[in-house]
């Protein structure tokens, strides 16, 4: 029956490659100068669904790490979003980068013009693998 304290997931993903920027909420500690800093980077999407997505990275966040993301859609538009890390993914082999490193951030908070354009987006055509003019993957 399987791992009965695995969890299900609530929305369905679907395969997008989007440029995404996810910078943190909260101030990590530079562990050599212990001064506070934010991190900030542009990285890509690798699944999007309702609830979140998977964004591949060599340098993941922490779980449970509060993050922004700007998510950019095959028309140009951005669709902003308040996300918590709920698990990172590393390969195994040091020094090597997988493309299946990265994070997957659930949306905290979307507004509802930027959810209902996330939702056309999912719903369309042209959902699968599409990356927004001017942009390269």
């Amino acid at each position: 029956m399987g791992n009965p304290g695995a969890r299900r997931r609530e929305h369905r993903r679907h395969a997008a490659t989007l440029p995404v920027r996810i910078s943190t909420v909260d101030a990590e500690t530079d562990l050599a100068t212990r001064k506070p800093f934010f991190r900030a980077s542009r990285e890509w999407c690798a699944n999007l669904s309702r609830g979140g997505l998977f964004v591949r990275t060599d340098q993941p966040f922490g779980a449970g790490r509060r993050v922004l993301l700007e998510i950019t859609l095959p028309d140009g538009r951005t669709v902003e979003a308040v996300g918590r890390v709920a698990w990172t993914r590393r390969s195994v082999a040091r020094g090597e980068r997988g493309d299946s490193d990265g994070v997957g951030v659930e949306f905290l908070a979307v507004s509802a013009e930027d959810l209902a354009a996330l939702e056309r987006f999912l719903r369309s055509e042209s959902r699968g693998h599409a990356v927004p003019h001017g942009y390269v993957a």
